[in-house]
């Protein structure tokens, strides 16, 4: 079967919240935009890009590429932000397919270096490795209450 990459459309976002089953984005509290809308607005944002993985018109995959400078990196840095395949298809295959164009849109955008969270599943690691992708060392983060969020109004 024969998978097309192609940049996200406004309409494929929903079915990209499908497929992430649950997993995206913060609790109501945290968070004033719901992931699905949150995508939505980076559709159309030069900070990212979204692309899918469709097969016989059918989206079956998809990978949000986020961007931020970094002086440290000397350029500007990709975070793999989401990558979701639907397991009824290829999941190599598609994963492959995505990494390729993420990889090669953050080129095009003058990035040094394509990051992504690791994963505890030993055959998501070893896809990754396949891909050129190698362990580097863990970051640390903080949680901030965003805008408008019901956490932020509180305290």
């Amino acid at each position: 079967m024969e998978y097309l990459v192609r940049a996200a459309r406004v309409t494929d976002i929903d079915r990209l919240v499908a497929l992430s089953d649950g997993g995206l984005g913060g609790s109501p509290d945290t968070s004033p935009l719901a992931a699905a809308d949150l995508l939505r607005q980076l559709v159309y944002l030069p900070q990212a890009s979204i692309f899918v993985a469709e097969a016989q018109r059918v989206v079956v995959g998809g990978a949000v590429l986020a961007l931020r400078p970094s002086v440290s990196a000397g350029g500007f840095v990709g975070a793999v932000d989401l990558l979701v395949v639907d397991r009824e298809y290829d999941v190599d295959r598609i994963t492959a397919a995505l990494l390729e164009e993420v990889v090669r849109s953050a080129s095009n955008k003058g990035c040094t270096v394509v990051e992504a969270s690791s994963s505890d599943d030993p055959a998501e690691s070893a896809r990754w490795e396949a891909l050129g992708f190698s362990a580097a060392e863990p970051r640390i983060q903080r949680t901030v209450a965003a805008a408008g969020s019901v956490a932020r109004r509180t305290t």
